[in-house]
């Protein structure tokens, strides 16, 4: 991606936020400069990766295929020295209309992703077999503390308000339909290096073409930019 879109992605989605009455933690706002004046009382925020993630999923067409958000807490398994103990994390995400978030599941993370506002979130949900691959028995899953067992394949559909728990091995994909979804995830500790499963082999960072300089730094670009 060009760092020129991504910059544009985060002004866009500052208004979204504010028109939605969702407001970010201060360091969602710090410049480069701000960061390189920063140390040690930040580590938290780096090393749980804390902060922007905006992922076209190393398909370069982030409008079909693609996702932000923005992690606000997290913990690490199983723990970092110094940092306190988490056992939980938080995310918010902005769901474009047809932008797929693509087929995956986690081996280890329990969520539950929250319709918070806009249109309908659309889940498609299956169960992995044993070989990681999709399987075609039935899921069951809860909806606002209401179990429901439903076909493989099976579409979710969470209007603003709602939301579903997805426990581990529960292969899904999600897109919104109507309006932009404003969607919140709520779930045990969030590692994306080493507990998401996509079916299909997926980059989970973009590669990015720095034909300008960052507003604001994604989670992956702490490594080059914050003193540690």
């Amino acid at each position: 991606m060009k760092r020129s879109r991504i910059n544009a992605l985060i002004r866009d989605a500052l208004s979204f936020f504010a028109e939605h009455q969702f407001h970010l933690p201060p360091f969602a706002t710090w410049t480069p400069e701000d960061w390189s004046r920063k140390g040690e009382a930040c580590r938290e925020i780096v090393v749980r990766q804390l902060g922007w993630d905006i992922t076209e999923f190393g398909r370069g067409d982030f409008d079909r295929l693609g996702l932000l958000l923005f992690t606000l807490r997290n913990g690490s398994a199983p723990g970092v020295p110094g940092l306190p103990e988490k056992p939980y994390a938080e995310k918010i995400m902005i769901v474009g209309i047809k932008q797929v978030t693509p087929m995956h599941f986690h081996w280890t993370k329990t969520e539950d992703i929250i319709n918070r506002g806009g249109g309908r979130l659309m889940i498609e949900v299956h169960r992995a077999d044993a070989h990681g691959e999709l399987d075609t028995g039935n899921v069951t899953y809860s909806a606002d503390g209401v179990s429901y067992t439903v076909p493989a394949g099976h579409v979710v559909c969470l209007k603003p308000g709602e939301s579903i728990t997805l426990t581990p091995e529960i292969y899904h994909t999600f897109w919104a339909e109507g309006e932009r979804v404003l969607a919140g995830e709520v779930s045990s500790v969030n590692d994306d290096t080493r507990d998401n499963r996509f079916r299909e082999p997926l980059d989970r960072f973009p590669s990015i073409e720095e034909d300008e300089s960052p507003i604001h730094l994604l989670v992956s670009d702490y490594e080059a930019y914050v003193r540690r």
